[in-house]
């Protein structure tokens, strides 16, 4: 079954609160309740910041977000494509990359003309989505890529 790409909402919010916290939080000291309150803020925002879901039928299956601010200490930049993040059962399949080009669709409906995000395990996977490296840098003592994408190109 083909997935379908849409805005969140409330009903998603657990379910994509859950893939976040396996994907990036795992270990740390963010909870599911902070990251079900982040993501509710995004849902009640000013419709510039956005958080999209990848769903199979009713089921969520990643989700991609467009936020303001990203990173510490903060760029001056904005905005960020952030928080991709595909069910492990459902990578290889293009949703990723959906989910990228929505982002992107919803970044230029509003206006945004460039847009970053941060990463170093999946580099490659946005140069090919034609993402370029801005600068690399350190995060927390791990390697780190600052990207931007030209948006209309």
């Amino acid at each position: 079954m083909k997935p379908t790409i849409g805005p969140m909402t409330e009903r998603d919010v657990d379910a994509v609160a859950r893939l976040r916290i396996t994907a990036f939080f795992e270990g740390s000291a963010r909870t599911l309740n902070e990251d079900v309150a982040g993501l509710r803020e995004l849902l009640n925002g000013d419709g510039f910041e956005a958080a999209l879901v990848a769903r199979i039928g009713e089921v969520p299956v990643g989700t991609c977000l467009l936020v303001r601010h990203e990173i510490e200490p903060a760029h001056e930049l904005t905005p960020w494509l952030a928080g991709l993040v595909v069910d492990s059962d459902h990578r290889g399949k293009g949703i990723g990359r959906a989910l990228v080009a929505a982002i992107e669709a919803h970044a230029t409906a509003i206006g945004v003309e460039r847009t970053y995000l941060y990463t170093w395990v999946a580099r490659d996977f946005y140069a090919g989505l034609g993402w370029a490296v801005v600068e690399s840098f350190e995060q927390d003592g791990y390697p780190m890529l600052l990207m931007s994408r030209e948006l209309g190109l």
